[in-house]
């Protein structure tokens, strides 16, 4: 029986990417003049209209419409910013977590990103493609038994012949290409796109700033938050754990779980599965200010992270 496995990738001009660069911009600002800033900032846009809302407290403000107006263009925006909940800060403020919840970190030996070659490929044409063509669009790969058998692309202002002709010269660096199936502009060209074409949302690509559909998630959005807000922190410190379980062990694939409660410092759970044989986590400290500290999270550099995933792009949590 042949195995499939199918991952997609969004430009940074896709509604749903605007939303989560604005909020991480949003959080980049804060952290730039006070790096204990707690942020929590949602984004939504569409159609000329944005609304940016959250829970922010830290010794400054910022102005929210120059970032707004660099990367959404002219729109018009409402804002509401209010101070973080006290009954959430109080836990937070002795170092517990900013919430409840279960990270999972992923990483496999199957790319040099250490991440499954379908979310790879797809990011990859899609970085490729926007180049070209630096707009909204998505792209999308199925491997069949780990060869690229389709190839799906839809890019605002791309000619479908030319899109699939930069589909087609992309595929050449790889093997067993010369048989893909590609649909380039599979509903027809199109030339309106990102907030003129749709609404978008912060935290609605959560599949693709993981590890694509192949690896269950634990569900927190990352986009917005400050590192307090373990959804994020952990998140990344998952990935750290099992980046680092994979070289230890020369390993081909390793999950690791790690779950909180909101207010309490130490993890709940703390595993790590090593080619399927469970292990406990040992020799980290997991509480939200030990990660902070060691993934170096209170300095500005979220933005990037926004724009093609959050794993396999050299951060900290990436690399030794």
């Amino acid at each position: 029986m042949p195995k499939f496995r199918t991952a997609e990738s969004v430009s940074p001009k896709h509604p749903d990417k605007l939303c989560d660069t604005i909020s991480d911009a949003i959080l980049d600002a804060y952290l730039a003049i006070d790096p204990q800033a707690r942020v929590a900032v949602e984004t939504v846009g569409g159609h000329g209209e944005v609304f940016v809302v959250g829970e922010v407290t830290a010794s400054g403000q910022i102005d929210i419409e120059p970032i707004v107006k660099r990367l959404a263009g002219d729109v018009n925006l409402r804002q509401k910013i209010v101070h973080q909940s006290p009954e959430i800060a109080s836990g937070v403020n002795e170092g517990g977590a900013g919430d409840q919840g279960i990270m999972v970190g992923y990483a496999t030996s199957e790319t040099k990103e250490l991440l499954p070659l379908e979310v790879v490929l797809a990011r990859q044409l899609n970085q490729h493609l926007f180049k070209r063509w630096p707009h909204d669009g998505k792209t999308q790969i199925t491997l069949k038994d780990g060869s690229i058998e389709t190839v799906v692309a839809s890019f605002q202002h791309a000619k479908s012949a030319e899109l699939k002709q930069a589909i087609s010269t992309w595929l050449k660096d790889y093997v067993h290409s010369k048989d893909v199936l590609i649909y380039a502009n599979p509903s027809g060209d199109w030339a309106q796109g990102g907030f003129d074409a749709d609404s978008g949302l912060t935290g609605r690509k959560l599949v693709i700033d993981n590890y694509g559909p192949q690896i269950p998630i634990g569900g927190g959005a990352f986009s917005g938050k400050d590192a307090t807000k373990v959804d994020r922190s952990a998140a990344y410190m998952a990935r750290r754990i099992a980046v680092d379980y994979l070289k230890k062990h020369s390993a081909h694939e390793v999950f690791c779980y790690l779950a909180y409660a909101i207010g309490i410092a130490e993890p709940v759970e703390a595993t790590v599965v090593v080619d399927n044989k469970i292990y406990v986590v040992e020799g980290y400290d997991l509480t939200p200010n030990g990660i902070i500290e060691h993934l170096d999270l209170r300095k500005p550099q979220f933005e990037q992270t926004a724009r093609y995933g959050h794993f396999g792009n050299s951060f900290s949590w990436d690399t030794n």
